[in-house]
């Protein structure tokens, strides 16, 4: 068994697929709205230097990433050695080295792995037009715009996931992510107003 069959395997014994989707899609979808907000916030900011605006975007993804990682690792690991007590006492047995107990001690790291990378790629996604305008890339939109309209798109899409995973209409949940994030966009227009 490789290791993809093998952690597929204490996925399925363990009953954890939900859970690493459900993270997928939760912190990715809080990475795409703070890099939306970050880059709206900087967007009503003049003169301000790309390279700035890149910084605190990656100091934000990574804090994302991290704040994921050990959040879900943690209470995923005490999750898994509770329900493995539970199990043990049950069968009367030291299940430590079966493979529920090997589930026990990396299926926290898998979606510990989930919660913290998902919302730190989608940000390098998000940000990739501001690397990309360093490099002397020429953008159709300048690297502000072109990166809140990415934003955009990748919350959309996270709409239409959730639409595939739930079985309803993908166009509908797409629509209805994407509001939240026009909302959004329109209360940090807001600040400039104000």
């Amino acid at each position: 068994m490789n290791l993809f069959q093998e952690l597929r395997f204490l996925l399925d014994i363990s009953r954890s697929h939900r859970i690493a989707r459900r993270y997928f899609v939760t912190n990715g979808f809080d990475g795409a709205l703070a890099m939306l907000g970050l880059t709206m916030g900087f967007y009503i900011t003049d003169a301000v230097a790309v390279s700035t605006v890149l910084n605190a975007c990656m100091g934000t993804a990574i804090a994302l990433m991290m704040s994921g990682l050990l959040s879900a690792y943690i209470s995923e690991a005490a999750e898994r050695q509770k329900e493995l007590h539970e199990l043990e006492q049950a069968m009367v047995t030291n299940l430590a080295h079966s493979a529920h107990g090997k589930a026990a001690r990396l299926i926290p790291l898998l979606i510990a792995l989930v919660n913290g990378g998902s919302p730190f790629f989608i940000a390098l996604l998000i940000i990739s037009p501001l690397w990309l305008n360093q490099y002397g890339v020429v953008l159709p939109l300048g690297p502000l715009e072109t990166s809140i309209a990415v934003a955009f798109g990748i919350i959309f899409l996270l709409g239409v996931f959730l639409g595939k995973i739930s079985g309803t209409f993908w166009l509908w949940t797409g629509l209805r992510t994407l509001a939240i994030a026009v909302i959004t966009g329109l209360l940090i227009l807001l600040l400039q107003a104000g």
